[in-house]
């Protein structure tokens, strides 16, 4: 059975910095791409990093030069480490793990950014 589960959420000041991370079991690690998202409230979910078996990544746009996805396949753990957080940036982030076909999300993480 593959588990997905996300920490590191909380509510941080403009300007600062968060890291989540996501581990993923029920399969080698590292046979998985894996991927960040966040959906923020009457907003569709989006994609903000992923990376993928050989460790190859891509950004939004959005968090391009903000954020960086790593993966530490001996600790079955990717992360998300996010600068400068502005209130845009506010949403539930949640990872999934992509082997083949097949899909699997994590409950979600709460990322708040205010005052």
């Amino acid at each position: 059975q593959v588990q997905v589960v996300e920490s590191g959420g909380g509510l941080v000041q403009p300007g600062g910095s968060l890291r989540l991370s996501c581990t993923a079991s029920g399969r080698i690690f590292s046979d998985y791409n894996m991927g960040w998202y966040r959906q923020a409230p009457g907003e569709q979910r989006e994609l903000v990093a992923s990376i993928n078996m050989n460790r190859w990544t891509n950004y939004s746009d959005s968090v391009k030069g903000r954020f960086t996805i790593s993966r530490d396949n001996r600790k079955n753990t990717v992360y998300l480490q996010m600068d400068n957080l502005n209130v845009d940036d506010t949403a539930v982030y949640y990872c999934k793990a992509r082997w083949r076909s097949y899909e699997y999300w994590g409950q979600g993480t709460q990322v708040t950014v205010g005052q």
